[in-house]
């Protein structure tokens, strides 16, 4: 019987964005298996985070030059009474300082993930090569994000592998009750629903989205839009009023932040990604457990996880999107639940989390040195 571990995850923060709800994920199903865990997070708390029954540690972290060195003493305070066999990083800050703890805890092994194609700029990366020596291994979630990665220089292609994103097909597995329910409340009895998820930032390129779905509101007045994730600020003030400026103001629902999305992926009728750039996305990857018709765009992982069961074209054209969604609108029901149970088979096979927490399982232990 092997003995259990104790890992400590690092993140930015708890905040309701893909790579934490992953994190979270795997991080519960350690401790589920008998190992040790724990949760570092870089910045104090916010409004909307990810409930979790791990251990979690905030240090604090703002952006002055002393609030990171009590962030780090803290940091360093609590390693060294966990005492962890494995420091697992997620994203740009928090791989970055968990390296930097590591030259003030020698004894840890870290494993830094990367989930993204795009983590910033020049100096990012830079960052990243100068510390890579800190780094047990750098762990993409695509084999389009390791690629980049390795082509910039910021890892080493002989200490860089690929861990895909792990879907809940548990959690995530459609419910024809939960769909009439939802559709109910929702009033979408006689429409077709679009589904996209995600905060409105660039990466996600809601101009995109919105322009392909006025040139599908034009041919099928019963399209409609839904966007679960934030849209504030002046980058969601742009994106709503050009939603208005298209025409389509009344067929766009926003819904902002929701814990609820197996049930609002049972009550649409498709899911659609225009993003400019990603990694993995772990919301189309839901979409699909969920047997949802999928089209997205040509970017990042997106193909990798996709396979021949969805649609894929290219980003930033507003008319492929367009084309693409009004096809799958012309598909019978029958034609699109069969193509969604292809899509929940592929992600069952390749992509659920069990399978992935086997997986990081094995590489912690690969990454534990002797005597450590």
């Amino acid at each position: 019987m092997q003995v259990g571990m104790r890992i400590v995850y690092v993140l930015t923060s708890l905040g309701m964005g893909g790579a934490e709800r992953l994190a979270l994920g795997l991080g519960k199903r350690m401790a589920d298996r008998g190992h040790a865990v724990a949760t570092m997070v870089l910045r104090p708390r916010v409004a909307e985070e990810w409930a979790t029954r791990l251990d979690v540690i905030h240090l604090e972290m703002r952006r002055t030059p002393l609030s990171v060195v009590a962030a780090l003493v803290k940091g360093r305070r609590f390693l060294r009474e966990f005492k962890p066999d494995v420091v697992h990083s997620h994203s740009f800050h928090g791989n970055l300082i968990a390296r930097i703890l590591k030259l003030l805890v020698p004894g840890v092994s870290v494993v830094s993930t990367v989930h993204n194609v795009y983590e910033g700029g020049w100096r990012r990366m830079l960052a990243y090569r100068l510390t890579d020596g800190l780094s047990w291994r750098t762990v993409a979630v695509s084999q389009a994000a390791a690629e980049r990665f390795v082509r910039l220089n910021a890892v080493r292609r002989a200490k860089c592998a690929v861990v895909p994103n792990g879907i809940d097909t548990g959690e995530f597995a459609p419910s024809a009750e939960r769909r009439t329910a939802t559709r109910a409340v929702m009033g979408a009895n006689e429409v077709f629903v679009w589904l996209t998820a995600g905060r409105v930032v660039p990466a996600k390129d809601y101009p995109n989205l919105l322009r392909a779905f006025a040139k599908v509101l034009a041919l099928r007045a019963d399209a409609r839009l839904w966007v679960a994730g934030e849209a504030v600020g002046a980058e969601g003030d742009r994106v709503r009023a050009l939603a208005v400026e298209l025409g389509a103001g009344n067929a766009v629902e926003w819904l902002g932040l929701r814990r609820d999305m197996p049930a609002l992926l049972d009550a649409a009728d498709g899911f659609v990604l225009a993003s400019a750039w990603e990694g993995m996305p772990l919301a189309l990857g839901e979409a699909m457990a969920m047997e949802k018709p999928v089209v997205a765009t040509d970017v990042g992982g997106v193909r990798e996880l996709v396979g021949e069961t969805g649609t894929v074209v290219a980003c930033r054209d507003s008319d492929a999107l367009a084309r693409a969604m009004a096809e799958e609108m012309e598909r019978s029901a029958e034609e699109r639940n069969g193509l969604g149970r292809l899509e929940r088979s592929r992600v069952l096979s390749q992509f659920s989390m069990d399978a992935r927490a086997d997986e990081w399982e094995r590489l912690y232990r690969s990454a534990i040195k002797p005597g450590v």
